[in-house]
């Protein structure tokens, strides 16, 4: 990954990825590249081919925001992910030292009063603190463990997901959205690294750029114990917490998946060959 042009490397993949088709393009002879021309894409977006070609390239790295919405309309991006280009486009500050993420007392305590899984992650996806009800729908859902790594490299979790490449999709979006243009932090470098060498699936999809909101939204797993649950999985910001998010788990009520969490919430931490708790006492 490199760190020294994000901006260019975004519009260069959502160049690639943007069907002429759809910006009523007529296909004029064989093109030996995917996507749009950069010609094309300045003209569309009312630019000059030179000066777009700086941009890719990263010798212009702060454009004007008028400029990159009017590439965000060419690559018909959505509210998101033409924010996150507005983001990468921004003259940023140095970032300041990094400092070790603290869960708050209090979001502790409620993790281990509530009667639901749940979770607290960095926004490296790294999970902060957990309760015993998320580490039982999965052993990774425990302090220290990234949610990231755990979805492309441990089968036990990818045979979580009846639809894994969805789901892998969905995650890799989400970490882009996360982590935004903070590519120089070394944690962000190594894990980025160590993927994108481990897994192909990984370097494909993070090689396309895509992002994605960091909101609730329905998920389906195939526990090894409880079977299907289908569930809500809610994603609520912590104020001051430099991008921490308590993630909670909840079942339509009265459902075979509600009964199938309760029951999982029921059971001693040593039940089952992989049922590995940890508690949120650690973050």
């Amino acid at each position: 990954m490199s760190r020294s042009n994000v901006l260019g490397e975004y519009l260069r993949a959502r160049r690639e990825l943007t069907d002429p088709a759809d910006v009523g393009l007529r296909a004029m002879g064989v093109r030996r590249t995917p996507g749009l021309r950069r010609e094309e894409a300045a003209t569309l977006a009312g630019i000059s081919a030179d000066y777009y070609l700086r941009l890719e390239q990263g010798r212009d790295r702060n454009p004007s925001p008028q400029v990159l919405r009017a590439l965000a309309r060419v690559f018909r991006l959505d509210d998101t992910a033409t924010e996150h280009l507005l983001s990468l486009g921004a003259a940023r500050p140095a970032a300041p030292g990094r400092r070790r993420e603290a869960v708050p007392a209090g979001v502790r305590q409620l993790l281990d009063a509530i009667n639901l899984p749940a979770f607290v992650e960095s926004r490296t996806f790294e999970v902060l603190a957990a309760n015993r009800r998320a580490t039982a729908v999965s052993p990774n859902i425990r302090p220290g463990a990234n949610r990231l790594r755990a979805i492309f490299l441990d089968p036990e979790e990818q045979a979580l997901y009846p639809d894994w490449s969805q789901a892998a999709k969905g995650m890799v979006a989400g970490f882009r959205a996360s982590v935004g243009s903070d590519v120089e932090d070394p944690r962000i470098v190594q894990l980025v690294g160590e993927l994108s060498l481990a897994s192909d699936t990984f370097r494909k999809l993070w090689a396309r750029h895509e992002v994605a909101a960091l909101a609730g939204g329905t998920l389906r797993l195939r526990h090894p114990r409880a079977g299907l649950l289908e569930l809500r999985r809610e994603k609520l910001p912590l104020s001051d917490s430099g991008g921490q998010i308590l993630a909670i788990y909840h079942a339509e009520p009265g459902s075979d998946s509600a009964r199938a969490l309760e029951a999982l919430g029921a059971e001693p931490p040593h039940a089952g060959p992989d049922a590995r708790a940890h508690d949120s006492g650690t973050a």
